[in-house]
């Protein structure tokens, strides 16, 4: 671990998101080698995809939201999903959050939200567990970035969110307009120009919305676009 740390150290920065300045994460930057490793490369370091290294255009949006929003979370236990970088975890608890739940299956992730977290001086309880099925009673608010990046992703995640804001469940979902996302059942809350790099999207900005379900509408919506 202390091996994996030290790399993940010495291939990201601690830096401000440029939507974001009142946090820090340890993201990767144009100079230093994660940003040019290909796939082959990253295996070599026993890594996978690096979205944890990334301030993904929908979870600036969504942690935009809340800081500018804190009644949204304050005093709340949350659950953030697929969280990554822990970035919109932290953005809750900076918000005045009960509790934070960060949830990422990626174990690389994991020490990165611990990094993260310590960084801006908040404590995250980080799982690598999969809650994707779990009825939500330890939770108030389920919060979701940038988790329909594919279809098999969003048709594993989508119908358990519904379910759960079937059941009373506040789901808040931040979104640079990906094509899994489907809009049915879906209430544009806020809408933003979030910064991203071109290296992992197709454009350096995103316009970046934050969506809550609306379950009088959602009907029989399901998970294509």
């Amino acid at each position: 671990m202390d091996k994996l740390k030290q790399l993940i150290l010495e291939n990201t920065r601690l830096e401000s998101p440029r939507f974001l300045p009142e946090m820090k994460l340890y993201l990767a930057v144009d100079d230093l080698p994660l940003w040019r490793m290909g796939e082959d490369g990253l295996k070599e370091h026993g890594l996978g995809t690096p979205f944890w290294a990334f301030a993904w255009a929908g979870g600036q949006a969504l942690s935009r939201f809340i800081l500018e929003n804190p009644e949204t979370v304050r005093g709340k236990r949350v659950l953030d999903f697929g969280s990554g970088s822990g970035m919109v975890g932290i953005a809750a608890m900076k918000a005045g959050a009960r509790e934070v739940v960060a949830t990422d299956i990626d174990p690389v992730a994991e020490l990165v939200m611990g990094l993260n977290a310590a960084a801006n001086e908040v404590d995250l309880t980080i799982s690598t567990e999969d809650v994707v099925g779990q009825d939500g009673s330890d939770w108030d608010i389920l919060l979701v970035g940038d988790v329909c990046y594919d279809k098999e992703t969003a048709d594993a995640v989508l119908p358990w969110i519904r379910q759960l804001a079937a059941n009373g469940k506040d789901v808040l979902i931040g979104d640079p307009g990906r094509f899994y996302l489907p809009k049915m059942g879906l209430r544009r809350i806020a809408k933003y120009h979030a910064p991203t790099t071109s290296l992992m999207e197709d454009s350096d900005l995103r316009n970046a919305q934050v969506w809550t379900i609306d379950v009088e509408s959602m009907g029989g919506a399901g998970c294509q676009a």
